[in-house]
């Protein structure tokens, strides 16, 4: 079926009904977080079931509905945040020293070969090490103080920034350092100016590794003689079988892992928006 409508001219052209449907709407945001919320929810409630009906023992697995009470009862009491702060401190203080190191010798090693045999070799052998089995030596070094927390967590995040940001160095066109060269930039010019916001991709990158390194860290350095933190809690509630409180202390360690690396992914938004990409909003 086609209409006509008058044309330029005073001639007429068919106009076919298709061609004045309405054009079809994009999903609502809520029904796509429905979606993708659907099989989260599902598992949640055959979890819930399996232990009202006594098929998932709470000394194996405590009920969700037990988990969301415990929660609350953690955060009523204040026993939550101060636990977390001191725990979310370790991170910072850890990552802050690695970020300074990791730094440093990522430009000593990618900005001449010389910093490369130099650097390179070594951090590629210490990266290899594996980290519980660095734990006891570290104890019998520094002891069973906080300083022992913090230098694991620093040790285990210089790799990936340092790794990452030696890439993003190495990476840079060497079209554009030329280029820099022939309009005069100095040495400290060229590298504030063109090798640093050219490695910027790669230093946030290993950024965002580092903090997921650090939390992972973190489960393991409090276990080391803690007297707070979410390792603490998770210690005394595993000496009471309490996995209720197990369940709720990891689940804050993703949660604060999830928050971090959300904020970094705003700061990349911000700070790389001159890079092009291909996927578009």
């Amino acid at each position: 079926m086609s209409v006509s409508t008058p044309a330029y001219g005073g001639a007429t052209a068919p106009v076919s009904s298709s061609d004045t449907a309405p054009a079809k709407t994009k999903p609502s945001v809520l029904l796509s977080v429905l979606r993708r919320a659907a099989s989260p929810l599902v598992l949640l409630a055959l979890w819930e079931v399996a232990s009202r009906a006594g098929y998932l023992p709470e000394r194996v697995l405590a009920a969700p509905s037990q988990i969301f009470v415990t929660l609350g009862e953690l955060i009523a009491s204040g026993e939550m945040g101060s636990n977390v702060w001191v725990s979310l401190h370790r991170v910072l203080t850890g990552l802050s020293v690695s970020l300074t190191l990791g730094t440093a010798l990522a430009l000593i090693a990618g900005l001449s070969r010389q910093g490369e045999v130099a650097v390179d070799s070594t951090m590629q052998m210490a990266r290899t090490l594996p980290f519980l089995g660095l734990v006891p030596l570290f104890i019998l070094w520094f002891g069973i103080g906080e300083f022992t927390k913090i230098a694991l967590i620093a040790f285990a995040t210089t790799f990936p920034m340092y790794l990452t940001l030696y890439s993003g160095i190495r990476g840079i066109d060497s079209k554009l350092v030329e280029a820099a060269r022939l309009f005069g930039l100095s040495y400290p010019q060229l590298i504030v100016h063109v090798i640093l916001p050219g490695a910027l991709p790669s230093f946030l990158v290993g950024l965002r590794y580092s903090l997921g390194v650090s939390w992972l860290s973190l489960v393991a350095v409090e276990q080391i003689n803690a007297t707070a933190g979410l390792g603490y809690l998770i210690n005394n509630a595993r000496d009471f079988m309490r996995t209720d409180v197990i369940v709720v202390c990891l689940l804050v360690y993703s949660l604060l892992g999830l928050a971090t690396d959300l904020l970094v992914r705003a700061i990349e938004h911000y700070a790389l928006a001159w890079r092009p990409t291909f996927i578009k909003d």
